[in-house]
């Protein structure tokens, strides 16, 4: 099957249309087009991203089936527990959002996905990315102790859809202490799911599942045509975790 090429501007393929299990990259839809503002909202509108390495073509992809974590199904594991009830009490430690967006989004091109060698947040997705977020559609979730970002993540908001990109941790637990105050703060906002792209162990340890890709298209679709949050962390949203089930031991 011939990859579409997109010129800037055009159009995305439906996401249907992305390569299936019998063709060499699953989940590639087309490659080509450009990383601006606009591209993209149409783009995560409709369950695409961009997703290639230093020297290759800007490609775009639409998985199936598609890692969600569904905010109501997170798994809040009890030595996780543990070190958020000491974060949450300690005077150092402070969740912030959007306070520093370019160090998070450099911080995780650092640190490369589980069962990855190198690192798929080049130079021009940052740049892209760092555009994405001043225009209000890209923010960063961080994790301070003493006054140091001590790890965080960045992700994607359309309206009431979120999809997590990348985290980094240079303290133990800290990306997930972020990923904690994400979901708590989703909970807050009416949002019920989180896209995680693909399927990792880690990500399935924290309540993350698969999902067909039309059912998440369609829910991309109908989520991202409502009001956005407004993105600020109250320690009183810490409270939404505290209503979901224990995990068992």
């Amino acid at each position: 099957m011939k990859l579409p090429w997109l010129d800037p501007g055009d159009p995305f393929p439906d996401a249907s249309e992305a390569w299936g299990e019998d063709q060499p990259a699953p989940g590639l839809l087309a490659a080509g087009g450009e990383l601006d503002v606009a591209t993209l909202e149409r783009a995560y509108s409709g369950g695409i991203f961009p997703w290639f390495s230093e020297g290759q073509p800007i490609l775009w992809w639409s998985t199936d089936p598609r890692m969600v974590l569904f905010t109501a199904e997170f798994r809040l594991h009890r030595s996780l527990r543990k070190t958020l009830k000491h974060f949450i009490a300690d005077p150092r430690c402070e969740i912030r959002i959007d306070s520093a967006f370019s160090r998070v989004i450099r911080a995780c091109a650092t640190s490369p996905r589980e069962g990855q060698a190198g690192t798929w947040i080049v130079p021009a997705m940052v740049r892209a990315y760092e555009a994405f977020h001043a225009a209000g559609h890209a923010h960063s979730v961080e994790a301070w102790i003493d006054g140091e970002l001590a790890g965080g993540l960045y992700c994607v908001n359309m309206g009431q859809a979120v999809f997590g990109e990348s985290m980094f941790t240079r303290v133990p637990d800290a990306s997930k202490i972020a990923l904690a105050a994400l979901v708590a703060f989703c909970r807050a906002k009416g949002i019920d799911c989180i896209d995680c792209q693909q399927n990792t162990r880690h990500l399935a340890s924290l309540g993350a599942r698969e999902v067909p890709r039309r059912d998440f298209v369609a829910a991309v679709a109908q989520r991202a045509t409502r009001p956005a949050p407004r993105w600020e962390f109250a320690p009183v949203y810490w409270r939404e975790l505290q209503l979901l089930p224990k995990p068992a031991a």
